[in-house]
């Protein structure tokens, strides 16, 4: 099903209004929309061909890196030593489907390295913890991408606690507690940070008392706090600039919501996604879409300047559709066009930003399933699934597959290219991929 308001077409920008610094600054990277400007990664690889280094990693992780000059910087969760019974004791009963926690005591490893070799420059212990909650099979405790700003590192790990960290030395500058979160069936936590100005969003949607945060960059005291009626959530918040302005749109299953970044203020929300909303959207400067494909598809597009509940307001809602949306991948929105999967599954589609018109209609690629988002390079979509295996397709109104490029290693964390280099991590491995 599709709704077309032809009344309000609007213009389609190149890129959002807002610069960010870095070749891929967050988890979406410089335009937070997985588009990589100027990079021309290679289309085809092996786990022998093309791979300039590939770096072991201590522990496991699940998040998708972020680079900053010549270092990348991702997060992992290292096993240091057993739990005592006194420990374990201070567990709560787990109520949900999701796996036992682990029994050992965590630290959460913030590690840089060299994006030339692959070498450690630096790692940072944040915190050694016992987990106090269980986790959905495919879902790990280091599932936070982190984001900067050019001089300091920012962090979030959940119920972990959320850290500042200096981007040449790794030296903690201060830490934040939001708390022990309930998550639904003991599925984990995931949802990485966004900076809005001298703010860090953080989201913390749960079964009870969901919130999202903004505090200080530059001293993590909290600026405001806002109450969200939302129960768990998987997705991050999405910061654009609108008339001079920054929104903080967030997903949920409730609503989509639009808050001032200033002061946390509600600006607009519109109901109609679905169940465990994860996907982080797209936007042009002057729209927004936003996607959700679990127990349901919902995609929609969103006029930034609207205000109040968009289903009560004259062309609050542009367009919409109710197929072949994603579950846990993100959209790429590149050339006035959006690229998304269906479910987790290897179903592509194109729609046309402006318009919402399909131009592909869940187009099957040889891929299993897919957490990782779609990137988009050098004129190529690159779509990887969960057991290491990359399509590369030219993007357009017609997808060609050039090429299929399989990995020893399963891969849950979304591909980045800088440059002509493409990089993609395992639990615990980080891949440089560049032309030989």
């Amino acid at each position: 099903m599709i709704r077309l308001n032809a009344l309000l077409l609007l213009p389609l920008l190149a890129v959002p209004s807002f610069a960010q610094v870095g070749p891929w600054p967050s988890w979406r990277g410089p335009q937070h929309s997985g588009l990589a400007p100027g990079a021309t990664p290679p289309t085809t690889w092996s786990e022998t061909e093309n791979v300039a280094w590939k770096a072991a990693l201590p522990g496991t992780g699940k998040s998708t890196p972020i680079i900053q000059g010549e270092h990348i910087y991702l997060v992992n969760a290292v096993p240091t030593r057993p739990a005592t019974a006194e420990e374990l004791a201070k567990r709560k009963p787990m109520d949900g489907r999701g796996s036992a926690p682990t029994d050992d005591i965590l630290a959460f490893l913030v590690i840089a390295i060299d994006a030339k070799n692959g070498e450690v420059v630096w790692e940072s212990s944040v915190t050694e913890r016992l987990q106090l909650g269980g986790i959905h099979s495919t879902n790990g405790y280091s599932s936070f991408s982190p984001v900067t700003d050019g001089e300091k590192l920012f962090v979030s790990l959940g119920s972990n606690g959320i850290y500042c960290l200096d981007l040449k030395t790794g030296d903690v500058l201060w830490e934040y507690e939001i708390g022990p979160q309930t998550m639904r069936r003991e599925f984990g936590e995931a949802g990485s940070p966004a900076l809005a100005g001298d703010l860090l969003i953080v989201v913390a949607d749960q079964e009870e008392d969901s919130y999202i945060y903004a505090l200080d960059k530059n001293t993590g005291k909290l600026r405001w706090k806002q109450a969200r009626d939302e129960n768990s959530t998987w997705t991050a918040p999405f910061v654009i600039e609108q008339a001079g302005n920054l929104q903080i749109v967030v997903n949920g299953k409730t609503a989509v919501r639009s808050y001032q970044a200033q002061d946390g203020a509600l600006l607009w929300h519109c109901s109609g996604q679905t169940t465990n909303p994860i996907p982080t959207p797209v936007s042009d400067g002057k729209t927004v879409v936003v996607t959700s494909g679990y127990r349901g598809a919902a995609m929609m597009q969103f006029p930034l300047d609207k205000r109040s509940d968009l289903r009560d307001v004259e062309n609050g809602v542009l367009w919409e559709h109710s197929t072949g949306t994603p579950y846990v991948p993100s959209p790429v929105l590149v050339d006035g066009k959006v690229y998304v999967l269906s479910g987790n599954t290897g179903r592509i589609s194109c729609v046309d930003y402006a318009t919402g018109k399909v131009l592909v209609d869940r187009q099957r690629l040889d891929l299993g399933n897919v957490y990782a988002s779609i990137l988009a390079a050098g004129g190529h979509l690159y779509v990887t699934d969960r057991d290491g295996l990359t399509a590369v397709l030219k993007h357009g109104e017609e997808l060609e597959v050039v090429s299929m490029n399989q990995l020893a290693e399963p891969v849950d964390a979304s591909p980045v290219a800088v440059g002509n280099v493409l990089y993609l991590r395992s639990d615990t491995s980080l891949y440089a991929i560049k032309n030989k």
